[in-house]
This record gives C-alpha cells, structure tokens and sequence, in this order.
C-alpha cells in the first residue's frame, strides 16, 4: 500500500489541510480562547487566499509552527499542570517582520484575550 506523503498534495490541498487541522486543534482550547482563535484562523486563512507567492512560504511555516507548539502545550502531560501555558512570547525580530495592520490586528487580539471576564459571562451556559 502506497502512502501519502505531503509532497503529493496540491497547494490548496495543503493549505486546506493545515485550516483544518488548527480548528481540530483548538477542540482542546478553553470555549472562549476556542471562539477567538478560530474567529482569527477563519480571517486570517481568508485574508491571504490571493496572497502574493512570496508570501506564501512565510505564512504556511508560521502556521505550522503555531498547530505544532499548540498540540505540544495541549498534549496530556501539559494539561495536567495546574497552569498550562497556552502560546508563546514573539521575539523582537519576529514582530519587525509584521506589517503595520498586523501589529494592529495582533494588539487587538491580545486585548480580546486579556479582557476580564465579565460576571454575567459566567451565567451563560457553554452547552445549549
């Protein structure tokens, strides 16, 4: 039996693949981290669908690493920290490489996901 290796998928296979594997991903996310990031995994991946082709190595690599370090920190020894932690400081050089609307855009989701948690947040239920 022949196996399937990533150098025998499309572009878009791969792209669509990788999408697909950060939502599973982030099955294992507290509700309100889930909603955030997979709202900014959806924009994101729509954003850059006509991106230019040489953004596309750096835009797939970063992708990759972020599903790859996040079932690392959701991986069963991690869950059973009392605190696990959940991403990754970016390094000065990283953040020279964003674009201005990026940085914005990246400012805004750390607000979001910093924000305190509002009393009333806590009277909805998670499971209809």
């Amino acid at each position: 039996m022949a196996t399937t290796t990533s150098t025998s998928f499309t572009h878009v296979q791969r792209v669509r693949l990788l999408y697909k594997t950060i939502l599973r991903i982030h099955r294992g996310l507290p509700l309100e981290i889930k909603a955030i990031g997979d709202q900014y995994v959806k924009d994101e991946f729509k954003r850059h669908k006509k991106c230019l082709p040489h953004e596309i190595n750096p835009f797939m690599t970063g992708w990759v690493d972020y599903a790859v370090t996040l079932s690392k920190q959701l991986s069963v020894s991690q869950l059973k920290k009392k605190s696990p932690i959940l991403g990754r400081h970016l390094t000065q050089e990283e953040l020279e490489l964003f674009k201005d609307d990026q940085v914005y855009q990246l400012h805004e989701l750390m607000q979001e996901a910093t924000k305190p948690k509002l009393e009333s947040d806590s009277d909805i239920p998670t499971k209809l």
